[in-house]
């Protein structure tokens, strides 16, 4: 059993979170959680965890969400800076796909227990 500190970056309604939280509590890790909402990473520190992630900033993007529908930004995020881009994910943490998985270093994002297995529970 690994016993990682890890911190996930979560909205504790979302069953998905709840999930995530719960595969990770059972594999014996420690998790620092935080509310994606009243926690909202900084666009800097959301900079980092993408840089970290090796994903495209697009997959950060909760788009399956009603504040995303809402803005429209599935025709706008195209013509947006990496930079405006960042901006609005800090400013809004509904925005952000959840939950999002990090030690420092690694990066998840979002929840499937093939991934989990492979980068937490190795």
């Amino acid at each position: 059993m690994s016993n990682k500190k890890l911190t996930v970056i979560q909205y504790p309604k979302c069953g998905t979170c709840r999930m995530a939280v719960k595969s990770l509590q059972a594999k014996g890790n420690t998790l620092e959680l935080r509310h994606i909402v009243e926690d909202t990473p900084s666009a800097a520190e959301l900079k980092a965890i993408v840089a970290n992630s090796g994903l495209e900033l697009k997959k950060f993007f909760n788009t399956s969400g009603e504040v995303y529908k809402a803005l429209g930004l599935k025709d706008k995020l195209g013509a947006m800076s990496e930079d405006e881009q960042l901006a609005l994910l800090a400013s809004n943490g509904m925005l952000i796909k959840r939950p999002i998985v990090t030690d420092g270093v690694r990066v998840t994002v979002g929840y499937k227990e093939e991934q989990y297995e492979q980068t937490w529970n190795g």
